[in-house]
């Protein structure tokens, strides 16, 4: 492979031309393609990078001299049919989080992958440093994990104005695996069992036939309590669009973690706001924790050691929100399966 990545990026929306900026702007990386179906964000990503974009990624690479890797950052329900391709075609690939939101597509990406092939989940936090260095912490002594306990709020603006397709999905798809993804990273254990409560009052309104908010109660394999709270209906006047406040309870100490704060608030004559952190360093370089982990996986795919999130954790996250969907229907406590 050498030492450059070339890459190519499935879907140019928001996250998909982040992923195509860090990876234009890594010292071994290089977007050699966009896949995208909307004429007009083809047009753009097309002339912004200098690349072709199509509207398959099957016609992509046969256009292509040289791809090594895939980022899939689809809808999350739109992961399998160019998962598969690149996996089919022995390309390492990113897919946005979750890896799927049906149980029997995840099980087909995860069992997709040939030998020295990676597959990644973008589970961002993981490369936020307040988590960490709750982790750390956390590492440095034997701890005996009682509960964890996360609300990630958005406000209705995301499923009414940011995504076209919030009516396929749920705050448990689109939120809940960042939470249960830091819940299984910092306590090592894994979901055994959930039950889950739901309310639908707001976006059924706007015709957007999705729960609000959900609430979820897992039993961990270490004997721990995970409680996870997700919803996308707050109002829109919120300084901030989303709202990730974090808390873990250990034998001996309690850690409480606000994500969306910057520290810097700023009063106006007529409304509050935060200031939030610039997406680039004073050198005009991008930062963040996305950025961070877009890097990893150029540098996981050149042979660089390393941790990530692999397509079996992504299988078990998917497998544990999708029990949690199968209990809010039920009203049952619900296992999951390993």
């Amino acid at each position: 492979m050498g030492e450059r990545l070339d890459v190519v990026v499935v879907g140019g929306g928001i996250r998909g031309r982040m992923y195509g900026e860090v990876v234009r702007e890594h010292p071994r990386g290089e977007v050699v393609g966009f896949v995208e179906t909307a004429p007009m964000t083809a047009e753009a990503l097309g002339s912004d990078f200098g690349v072709p974009v199509r509207e398959s990624l099957e016609d992509l690479l046969s256009g292509l001299d040289r791809v090594d890797a895939v980022i899939v950052a689809t809808p999350d329900f739109a992961h399998r049919e160019p998962g598969l391709v690149a996996l089919g075609h022995g390309l390492h690939t990113l897919f946005e989080k979750p890896l799927a939101t049906t149980v029997e597509d995840a099980e087909a990406l995860a069992g997709a992958a040939s030998p020295g092939t990676h597959v990644m989940l973008g589970f961002e936090n993981r490369w936020n440093p307040r988590f960490q260095t709750v982790r750390s912490a956390l590492r440095a002594t034997d701890q005996v994990f009682v509960a964890q306990r996360a609300s990630l709020q958005d406000t209705a603006w995301v499923p009414r104005e940011m995504l076209s397709w919030s009516a396929r999905s749920t705050p448990g798809w689109f939120l809940v695996p960042h939470s249960l993804d830091m819940a299984m990273w910092l306590s090592g254990a894994r979901p055994v069992e959930v039950f889950a409560r739901g309310v639908r009052k707001v976006l059924s309104a706007d015709g957007i036939d999705t729960w609000d908010r959900v609430s979820a109660s897992f039993r961990m394999s270490d004997d721990s309590v995970v409680t996870l709270d997700s919803g996308w209906a707050l109002p829109t006047g919120r300084p901030a669009v989303f709202d990730f406040r974090f808390e873990v309870e250990t034998a001996t100490d309690h850690y409480l973690v606000d994500v969306d704060r910057s520290g810097v608030v700023r009063v106006g004559s007529d409304r509050l706001s935060y200031v939030g952190e610039s997406g680039t360093d004073p050198r005009g370089r991008l930062r963040g924790a996305p950025v961070e982990m877009t890097r990893d996986f150029v540098d996981l795919c050149l042979g660089d050691p390393v941790d990530v999130p692999d397509a079996d954790h992504g299988l078990l996250v998917t497998r544990a929100v999708a029990a949690l969907h199968d209990s809010l229907e039920t009203g049952q406590n619900t296992p999951i399966t390993h």
